[in-house]
């Protein structure tokens, strides 16, 4: 019988707070008293917020030419939903799902379709590729690869693009950047330390690391929750959703040159001519000290276990348009494989410990949202209210104009998700007023709200490496030096692959 692995892979040196799982364990009996909350004043941006989306929320209300009923009603939630966001103080989970149950309550949308959400096919994918994502993470497969590639740099430059290549292939075996920052941060870990005596070295790295894992995430349909959400509403609202395959065509081109691209422009800010030449040699001995599973010799049985479901899994789904098979199914059958007594390399317990419950409540809840505002036509009226000026434009402004809104909507709603759970039900009608194709303007919208890289707030991984043993490795500062040439960088791939790539894969703009 086949050795299985029951634990995960654990680093040798502890992860930092933000990654570990689940409440720390109390010795002794529980205390009855409740736990003290720190309760934190509303700060002027969050109250400025609040009052500016009430302010509007009257508006609607009293406009006598207005939506009427469920429309007005939808509108009024989802502008408190989107002010709740903004502030930031409340969990979006529980905005998303409170905003779900006013909805149902008012009779706007059925509990059917709460209730449906939480069991689509796409809740199910979710789940079962977490499942999968920890069985291969539980061989010390992924550390293995990305050791490999690493030790073959020669120059900073060299390390730096294979460290590019690497972050994007593990977009395929974890479906989640926060996950794969947590994946990856014991390799960073090792890198500073092998390069310890390049101070601005170390800072490039530290903020490459995740400035890749945010726009490599693009190359798949699992890379982040967002892609799923625009998936449902597009769904939900047009009949038309994109595929495995045909997401993996289109995104993966934007996700290598946009990450070398950034790779480059990361070098060039924070390092100087002499550090990106420099002779480098990083052992695979220095990596090995921070992870606890083999990096050299032949790949063990579970390993090998692991590559073959993975690989399996990858290529049924690139292949969907032939077999017909929906994703979530291929992904269960790579889930009960990888956890099986005798080829499995994890627990099923252990893989379901991993899944992010919450990201499922909030998506199930975020397409009730969007389905009230399209079946009730709020949609609609505000995008003819908020868009209508560049609806009679040419369809280049428009997109542009969605392009540059997507990219900057992180300075204000800090998820992801969230983000495409506000753009998504406003942009597919904006497209159809404006004769063109919604799923490629929701595709675009949500492959530029990708970009959250101005602050430390703004994404999970840059919140990870921005500080990692107590060291700073990059202020504010550095962030917006970055942001102020990746995101108008951003906006210029996006269009130029929406105007002159995508039409040719398969996803017209008009």
């Amino acid at each position: 019988m086949h050795q299985q692995i029951t634990e995960p892979r654990r680093s040798a040196r502890p992860l930092p707070p933000w990654v570990v799982a689940g409440p720390p364990h109390r010795v002794g009996p529980p205390s009855t008293d409740l736990p003290k909350r720190r309760v934190r004043r509303p700060s002027v941006g969050f109250l400025a917020a609040v009052s500016a989306v009430a302010a509007l929320a009257v508006v609607v209300l009293a406009l006598p030419g207005g939506p009427d009923g469920p429309a007005r009603i939808s509108i009024v939630v989802f502008l408190v939903a989107i002010a709740l966001w903004l502030g930031n103080r409340v969990d979006d989970t529980y905005v998303a799902l409170g905003a779900a149950l006013v909805l149902v309550g008012f009779g706007v949308v059925g509990s059917d379709v709460l209730f449906g959400a939480l069991g689509s096919e796409t809740i199910w994918l979710l789940v079962a590729a977490f499942v999968v994502s920890a069985g291969v993470s539980a061989t010390g497969l992924t550390a293995r690869f990305a050791a490999g590639l690493i030790t073959r740099a020669a120059t900073v430059r060299q390390l730096a693009h294979l460290v590019t290549f690497a972050l994007l292939a593990t977009a395929f075996a974890v479906p989640s950047t926060s996950g794969r920052a947590a994946l990856t941060l014991p390799i960073f870990t090792a890198l500073a330390g092998a390069v310890a005596d390049r101070q601005r070295v170390v800072k490039a790295f530290a903020i490459l690391f995740p400035t890749v894992i945010l726009l490599t995430a693009v190359a798949t349909l699992i890379g982040a929750g967002a892609h799923l959400v625009t998936n449902e509403i597009l769904a939900a609202t047009t009949g038309e959703h994109i595929g495995f395959a045909h997401w993996l065509v289109l995104g993966l081109p934007l996700a290598l040159v946009s990450a070398h691209l950034a790779t480059e422009l990361v070098l060039h800010l924070f390092t100087t001519a002499d550090d990106r030449s420099a002779r480098l040699s990083v052992t695979t001995a220095d990596l090995a000290a921070h992870v606890s599973t083999p990096l050299t010799g032949r790949l063990r049985p579970c390993e090998i276990r692991a590559l073959v479901i993975l690989a399996v899994i990858i290529a049924c789904w690139i292949a969907e348009p032939w077999h017909g098979l929906h994703p979530a199914l291929i992904a269960l059958a790579g889930a009960l494989a990888i956890t099986s007594p005798q080829l499995g390399t994890t627990t099923m317990s252990h893989g379901l410990r991993t899944v992010p419950w919450g990201l499922l409540v909030f998506m199930a809840a975020t397409a009730t949202l969007g389905a009230a505002l399209a079946g009730s036509g709020a949609a609609d009226w505000l995008a003819g209210g908020v868009f209508g000026v560049i609806v009679d434009a040419p369809p280049a402004v428009v997109l542009v104009a969605l392009v540059t809104i997507s990219v900057a909507a992180h300075l204000g709603i800090a998820s992801r998700t969230a983000r495409s759970s506000v753009l998504i039900p406003l942009v597919i009608p904006v497209a159809l007023s404006a004769g063109l194709n919604p799923v490629a303007l929701a595709f675009a919208s949500t492959a530029a709200a990708g970009f959250c890289h101005s602050l430390t707030s703004s994404a999970k991984p840059v919140a990870m490496f921005a500080e990692i043993d107590g060291t700073t490795a990059y202020t504010s500062a550095d962030l917006l030096r970055l942001s102020r040439v990746l995101a108008p960088l951003t906006v210029l791939l996006v269009v130029a692959c929406a105007l002159w790539l995508w039409p040719h894969l398969g996803l017209p703009l008009s």
